[in-house]
Parts: C-alpha cells; sequence; structure tokens
C-alpha cells in the first residue's frame, strides 16, 4: 500500500512513503521507508498538549520517533527539563533539530539521531511521542508493549487499531495547513505489566487458609480471569490493570475478597481485604508452566 505525495505530507512532522517488505522475509510486518516526503510542522497547541496529557516531568526521557525539527523534545527539555531523544529518517532534519537544540538552550539535555525508527531501541524511554501513519503505530505496537510498564505513548491524530487508549483529547487546531480538518486528536496509553497466566496463592478466607489459582486473559490494559479455590471456580469482579498496579475480587461464600498489589517479575504483592478486618499482606506467583 503506497499512499500519494498530496495525503503524506499534511500528516506529520516526518512522515514518510510506506511501502512493505515482501512476505516470508524477516522483517515482513515492518513498514519500509522508501522515499522521503515533504516535511510539516506540528502545531504548537499540539506539542504542548502532548505533553501535558503525557504528564511529562524532570526525571523523564522523551524518545520521539519521526522528530522533524525537533520541537517536542525541546519543549520537553525547555519546559519541563526532561532528557530527549528524537529520531528522523531525515538528516537535514536531524541537523535542524540539533540547531534548533542549540538555539533554545537544550542542546546538553535533548539529542537527535538519524536512523530507522524501526531500527531505534526506545527501551529507555519513559515516554514515547509520535506522529505516524496507522500502518507505522500497528508495525511499532508489538515493541511498544514490551517496554517497562508504566511507559506513557502519545500518538497525534493516529491510534493503536484494538488498543484502545487510556485517554484521548480533541483540540481546535486553527493553524493547520489547508486541506486538513482544523482540529486534532491526541491519544494517550499506559503500557500495562503483563499478567496473562495461572498465579498460585495462598489466601486467608473465613474458612481458614485456603490454596487458591488465579487464571488471567489479558487484553491489552484490560483483564479477565477465574479464581479456583476448593475445587469450584469463581470469576474476578471489578478488574483494574494500570502499569503494573492491579487490583480485582471475587465472592467466596457470601464473603467478598478484595486484591491490590504490584506486579513485577513474575510475582505480585499487594493487601487482601476482607469485611471487618485490616487486610493481610497477599502474593502470587505465576505459573512457570502457564
Amino acid at each position: 500500500m503506497k499512499f500519494g505525495r498530496k495525503i503524506a505530507a499534511v500528516l506529520g512532522r516526518s512522515v514518510f512513503l510506506l511501502a512493505f517488505f515482501p512476505a516470508g522475509t524477516a522483517a515482513a510486518d515492518e513498514p519500509k521507508i522508501t522515499e522521503e516526503t515533504p516535511y510539516v510542522k506540528s502545531p504548537a497547541i499540539v506539542v504542548e498538549t502532548m505533553l501535558k496529557l503525557a504528564g511529562v516531568r524532570a526525571n523523564d526521557f522523551v524518545i520521539d520517533l519521526g522528530s522533524g525539527d525537533g520541537r517536542i523534545v525541546i519543549d520537553a527539555a525547555r519546559k519541563y527539563h526532561a532528557r530527549g531523544l528524537g529520531i528522523d529518517y531525515d538528516p537535514r532534519l536531524v541537523k535542524l533539530a540539533t540547531d534548533n537544540a542549540r538555539d533554545a538552550g537544550v542542546a546538553g539535555s535533548v539529542s537527535f539521531q538519524e536512523q530507522d525508527i524501526f531500527k531505534t531501541d526506545f527501551t529507555a524511554a519513559s515516554v514515547v511521542t509520535m506522529y505516524l501513519l496507522p500502518e507505522y503505530n500497528l508495525a511499532l505496537r508489538p515493541r511498544l508493549l514490551l517496554l517497562k510498564p508504566g511507559t506513557r505513548i502519545v500518538s497525534h491524530d493516529w491510534g493503536m487499531g484494538d488498543w484502545q487508549a487510556d485517554a484521548s483529547v480533541t483540540i481546535p487546531v486553527p493553524d493547520k495547513p489547508v486541506g486538513m480538518r482544523k482540529e486534532s486528536t491526541i491519544y494517550f496509553w499506559v503500557v500495562p505489566a503483563r499478567i496473562e497466566g495461572r498465579w498460585r496463592s495462598r489466601v486467608p478466607t473465613s474458612k481458614g487458609v485456603t490454596d487458591v489459582e488465579f487464571d488471567l486473559r489479558q487484553s491489552f490494559q484490560r483483564f479477565e480471569g477465574n479464581a479456583t479455590l476448593r475445587g469450584r471456580q469463581v470469576p474476578l469482579a471489578r478488574t483494574f490493570l494500570k502499569a503494573n498496579t492491579i487490583s480485582f475480587r471475587f465472592t467466596d461464600g457470601g464473603e467478598t475478597l478484595r486484591f491490590q498489589g504490584r506486579v513485577s517479575n513474575g510475582r505480585i504483592a499487594g493487601q487482601l481485604l476482607r469485611p471487618g478486618d485490616k487486610g493481610h499482606r497477599w502474593r502470587a506467583l505465576l505459573d512457570a508452566r502457564s
């Protein structure tokens, strides 16, 4: 599939004409950058909204994929004192962004690299920003989901398919180029911990300490599942997952048990709340066979 120059020109900071690797090659799922297209600046209101929605702060490392003139990472450094890295395929834009960072007085906090975004290591990011075509977002999605839980991702105008955004905002952008709609939608995600599988735990209940097995089924930041105890299954309710924070509950013989905890390296540790008591420490371990 290819996009014409007129369409691609109005889509972003540094957007490229697409072709796909032939089926059967090692990189069959990644769009291939074959030709540079005209460059269009992101309006200042869009940049400001992206950084605010991501909650950028001084201890963040912002990586911008398709960084153009560098304005996102430059503003992240100038306004929020964050560090930043911009990745762009066009060496002229990399030089422009580098010059802009020096002129803005943030050259010591940000840098820019000429690189293919599909070959970029962005695992060090706490915030990833993008203004890419939908096919690019979907091709990058598997790698984004492998980032550290809690990493924030912001995309201008394009979503991530069936990975629904945790938040989005549509803003008026009156200074967009002629022919474009005069508004933009900014999408925001938080990378969730990976919790799919079978977890084993021992839980204090009104009938004594009981072995419990949790079978969790995950779809991005949403999950469902069952608890198996004393030979029967009960469904989990009010499931919640954000970054590595998890909570859920189930009812056992009229008693509702509420679990909350943090996920780390195949372990969940937190607190179990039962009616009428002060809570108990609780943990679960991921079954390596699941």
